[in-house]
């Protein structure tokens, strides 16, 4: 059995290749359940060869930052089939992809996933969000019949990990989040945020953060587009805004001055013609604009045009890491809490892969029992003399128990059968009768 954590992250691929490798939440359940598909079909052809890739659990987390598949498997060929479907869903070239694909094995991929889950590998240093998110993927990968008993001792532990990290270390202190990024970048462009009128589209938790951030600069408007516009409206009134929908956008983009978009959608919003329209109409007035989404609402384009400021998730990284020295020492202590319970974790995991053979044991030990006490019943229903059956019982229970052991000694040579000698010795000193 192998645990891997397979994926791209903001570490090692750029925001273009992982806006192709997102994945919706809606889209989460059945790709889990593609991928098992795939798989079966893989090990089926491979498995004439001697291969075989057996998928046994798997999770998928996509966030703005990262696409990860955390699996459990028996194949040794995980990675090249974890890259040529994620490739093949996402209409990607596999070649293209491989460089930036990670491949975490064992207490490598449990050491990830309890410092993904502690807010250690994210691009704000100890942020909250991302616990959230992982939570919600073991859900849906419960739900999609894919999460088994490994994965769910290991997301378990992850979450605990995670509540002990921020509970005894000062992780989050000091820390500059997306939200106050955007009103900082902001603020370099206009003076005062107080006169200017702010757009948000989306209505979920990262446009709540932002939205609550701009909010207490007081600016001269703040509305929320969003696709439902009932929760738009509770969002905008929660805020003392307004709400307006999303097809009211092109017809409106010029009278914002600020626009923070993030959605979930998995095609842009704003497009080059609309922006390029609200320029004409504002008179060449500047407009800074925030694109938080992965995949991108706002087309990349835009980003070459003056008097537009367009930053993305990955522009705000250089602000959201100030204070990182300030957090170090925090950071070393998560770290260390986080290796003692890799190690817990890899020791339960190492007792696990025993369980079979225990399984094993306990199967035979009871046929032994079960024929042997079957004989005895048969000889006290003769009449036999029950001093003899338990002794006749006791011999016959002995001698099959001992069968194993001896043949395995007598048959191995050299090293192996020092080995065995060993362990036989060892055997015995834990078994000494009372």
């Amino acid at each position: 059995m192998q645990l891997l954590a397979i994926g791209v992250n903001h570490h090692t691929a750029p925001i273009a290749l992982r806006e192709r490798l997102a994945f919706s939440v809606e889209q989460i359940k059945p790709a889990l359940q593609m991928l098992k598909s795939a798989w079966l079909k893989r090990e089926h052809a491979q498995i004439k060869h001697g291969v075989s890739p057996s998928l046994l659990e798997a999770t998928l987390l996509s966030t703005c930052n990262r696409t990860e598949i955390y699996c459990v498997t028996h194949g040794q060929t995980a990675r090249e089939h974890a890259i040529s479907w994620l490739a093949e869903y996402h209409q990607f070239p596999a070649d293209k992809l491989a460089s930036h694909i990670y491949t975490l094995p064992q207490s490598e991929a449990v050491r990830h996933a309890f410092r993904v889950a502690s807010g250690l590998d994210s691009m704000v240093l100890g942020e909250t969000q991302i616990l959230g998110q992982l939570k919600e993927a073991v859900r849906t990968a419960a739900e999609a019949g894919v999460l088994g008993t490994y994965l769910n001792q290991l997301f378990q532990r992850t979450f605990a990990v995670a509540k002990e990290v921020r509970g005894q270390t000062e992780i989050g202190a000091h820390s500059i989040s997306m939200a106050a990024a955007a009103v900082r970048l902001a603020q370099r462009i206009f003076e005062d945020i107080a006169n200017q009128r702010v757009l948000f589209i989306g209505a979920g938790e990262m446009i709540e953060l932002c939205a609550t951030h701009f909010a207490a600069h007081k600016p001269r408007t703040l509305v929320i587009a969003n696709r439902t516009p009932e929760r738009g409206k509770k969002l905008a009134n929660r805020l003392n805004g307004q709400a307006i929908t999303l097809s009211e956008l092109p017809a409106r983009l010029h009278e914002f001055d600020i626009i923070v978009s993030c959605t979930a959608s998995t095609l842009p919003i704003i497009g080059l013609g609309a922006v390029e329209s609200a320029l004409r109409a504002r008179r060449r007035r500047p407009i800074f604009m925030v694109d938080l989404a992965v995949p991108r609402d706002i087309e990349p384009e835009v980003m070459k045009l003056q008097d537009v400021f367009l930053y993305t998730v990955d522009d705000l990284g250089a602000i959201v890491r100030e204070g990182h020295d300030l957090r170090q020492a925090a950071v070393t202590q998560a770290e260390a809490i986080i290796e003692s319970r890799v190690q817990h974790f890899m020791q339960w995991l190492e007792a696990r892969s025993v369980v079979p053979v225990i399984r094993a044991l306990q199967n035979q030990a009871d046929t032994f029992k079960r024929i042997e006490l079957e004989r005895a019943q048969k000889m006290l229903a003769r009449g036999s003399d029950p001093a003899t059956v338990l002794a006749a019982l006791a011999q016959a229970l002995t001698n099959k128990f001992m069968h194993g052991p001896m043949q395995a000694l007598n048959q191995a040579q050299g090293d192996k059968r020092e080995q065995i000698t060993e362990l036989l010795t060892q055997l015995i000193k834990q078994t000494k009768a009372e």
